[in-house]
């Protein structure tokens, strides 16, 4: 079997793979496994998707992607002649990594200058509290409680929330946006934004995006119940979802008013975790699929 057909074998079973992981039940038993295995299905797709067409591209070469690609561009002559078939191939799997490149470097910059902008605002329309040490409160009425993440980060609140909010549920929501900048959720949902963007006509890719968003949430709800009491955050999640909060500014992340019953019942009536030896077969499982893709462009089968 060809390098390319291997490669599609892996896109084909990668997106097949997607399509089964959104109706995934286990998901929210083991959320940050379940992402980990989200990043590896879009790692390994896009790498796979775009190699197949490269590899079958470069197959006059007799060579691996990477070196057939080199070969190419340094213009050495290819040990059989090419045909409309392998150039159609070249033109169209240079298209597409150039697109999911771009798309990432877009959203990436746009992002940056969307959190810049909103931190320069920030400094004109917020201020400290000395009840609320290191948050920033804006004066607005409607409830909002968000995170500007990067190197900067900052928890924001608004006053619409501390008054809606008692003392105990505003600390476990404190929680649940300080487990958003320390666990860096926003470079997790990069991508997903990205590959929504390159393609919006996409049921899995849109689908992937939503179960990533419910996901990182989910993590979230987990990590703050450490240190706060999972009724207090249940009860904040659903004082907001009634309270109709305020929609989180672009590039940051929020309490979300997306599947917030999900969350509340999970909170509220805990299920077991996943079993040890299935979170790591799931892991092992990530860990292959990273890695296989990136060979598979390297190793001409």
């Amino acid at each position: 079997m060809t390098t390319a057909a291997v490669l599609a074998a892996l896109a084909t079973a990668c997106g097949l793979g997607s399509w089964c992981f959104t109706t995934a039940r286990w998901t929210s038993r083991a959320p940050k496994t379940a992402i980990l295995l989200w990043q590896a299905l879009g790692v390994s797709w896009g790498l796979a998707t775009t190699g197949s067409m490269l590899a079958f591209a470069v197959q006059p070469y007799g060579e691996g992607v990477l070196h057939g690609l080199v070969s190419f561009a340094t213009g050495r002559s290819p040990r059989t002649p090419w045909d409309a078939l392998h150039v159609v191939a070249m033109v169209a799997g240079l298209t597409a990594l150039a697109v999911l490149v771009a798309v990432l470097l877009t959203a990436g910059v746009q992002t940056l200058r969307a959190r810049q902008r909103h931190r320069t605002l920030l400094a004109l329309i917020s201020h400290d509290d000395p009840v609320l040490p290191g948050v920033r409160v804006l004066d607005h009425p409607s409830a909002a409680a968000y995170c500007v993440p990067g190197l900067r980060s900052q928890v924001v609140v608004s006053q619409g929330a501390l008054s809606l909010l008692s003392k105990d549920e505003m600390a476990a929501v404190l929680a649940h946006e300080a487990a958003h900048v320390r666990e860096r959720h926003d470079l997790v949902l990069l991508p997903f934004s990205a590959l929504r963007r390159a393609l919006p006509w996409s049921k899995v890719v849109r689908e992937a995006q939503a179960q990533v968003e419910l996901l990182i949430e989910m993590a979230a709800d987990d990590r703050a119940r450490r240190y706060c009491s999972p009724r207090r955050l249940a009860t904040a999640l659903l004082r907001f979802g009634t309270a109709g909060a305020m929609p989180t500014p672009h590039g940051m992340l929020g309490v979300g008013a997306h599947n917030l019953m999900a969350r509340v019942d999970r909170l509220l009536k805990p299920v077991p975790e996943l079993p040890v030896s299935i979170r790591y077969g799931a892991v092992a499982l990530s860990v292959t699929l990273v890695t296989s893709a990136p060979l598979l462009w390297i190793y001409q089968l």
